[in-house]
């Protein structure tokens, strides 16, 4: 697909932001939209001299418009960590239904391209593993994570009405756990909440009896898998991860070792419905987009640590 003007809604977040660099690198013209509920306008600050590149703050559960054409949506406007949704559940609700609503009704109207970015929360704590696309999935719609599992469930639905009911030309990608350079220290997730803790001599608090497994993927892989669902015809769902398995006690430790830190390994309670295993397959990625997560683990977490340690001096001298 030769995309000449994409809209990416969540566009200032960890993964939107991603995005547009990746959009404007290969030519289009890009307009990212914001509330900056959970994104940050500095994600995107690098890009904001670029006649290409347009930020709009807008509330997606609004009303929606964008003048001239465009070819393609990529929608990623949601709350992402359990923190973040848990402290914001009616915004993570509305975002997934209004907002995808009103994404897909702008698809819909300039004919172009949707693609919605969904997660293996989907899944909710498997009963089938490793996961895939066929698999419906073990969903709390009462407990505490339902605000994000359940949101995006039905934004998978209306995702599939539009393209049954109105012809939209719609791909629904399910991404599982990722992580990189421009996350937040203290969102929550346990990446950045480890390397956090062990560039400053915390102790890591892993919950339960850190068994639970994820199967982590590098930002850059995770960004090749949605543009090259973005780039084909094909509606999905498909799974976009790394399937790799490693448990959250291994990761810290792995974490540990890579920082150099002497931190202490602490167990704090297990969060509600919180899944035991979580690992893609990842199949039809490959067979279907030619895709496949290419950054190992240990390469990964190297350049995110780098750049903690960096983001983590820049502080210190602000605050200084």
């Amino acid at each position: 697909m030769n995309t000449r003007r994409a809209v990416v809604t969540g566009g200032a977040g960890f993964l939107g932001s991603y995005l547009c660099e990746r959009l404007l690198a290969r030519g289009a013209t890009v307009i990212c939209m914001d509330n900056f509920l959970t994104g940050s306008p500095r994600n995107v600050d690098h890009l904001l001299g670029r006649p290409a590149f347009r930020l709009l703050e807008c509330d997606l559960t609004g009303f929606v418009h964008v003048p001239g054409d465009v070819d393609l949506v990529l929608h990623l406007a949601s709350a992402a960590s359990p923190a973040d949704y848990l402290r914001h559940p009616i915004e993570t609700l509305k975002v997934g239904s209004l907002g995808t609503l009103h994404a897909l009704g702008l698809a819909r109207e300039k004919n172009a391209r949707f693609v919605l970015a969904s997660t293996s929360e989907v899944y909710g704590d498997p009963q089938q593993h490793p996961q895939t696309e066929t698999y419906w999935g073990s969903v709390n719609p009462v407990g505490p994570r339902s605000v994000y599992d359940e949101a995006k469930r039905f934004a998978e639905s209306l995702t599939t009405a539009y393209r049954n009911t109105h012809g939209t030309d719609t791909g629904i990608v399910r991404i599982f756990n990722t992580y990189g350079p421009r996350m937040r220290p203290h969102d929550g997730r346990a990446i950045p909440t480890f390397i956090r803790q062990a560039l400053c001599g915390e102790p890591l608090t892993v919950t339960g009896d850190g068994s639970q497994t994820r199967s982590i993927c590098y930002v850059d892989d995770t960004i090749e898998g949605i543009l090259a669902l973005a780039d084909s015809d094909f509606p999905g769902p498909v799974n976009i991860g790394n399937p790799t398995e490693i448990t959250m006690l291994d990761l810290a430790r792995t974490v540990i070792e890579l920082t150099g830190s002497a931190s202490p390994i602490r167990f704090i309670d297990r969060p509600a419905d919180d899944p035991a295993v979580r690992r893609p397959d990842t199949t039809l990625a490959a067979t279907r987009l030619g895709w496949r997560a290419e950054v190992g683990v240990t390469e990964g977490l190297r350049r995110t640590i780098a750049w903690f340690e960096a983001e983590l001096r820049r502080t210190e001298e602000l605050v200084g």
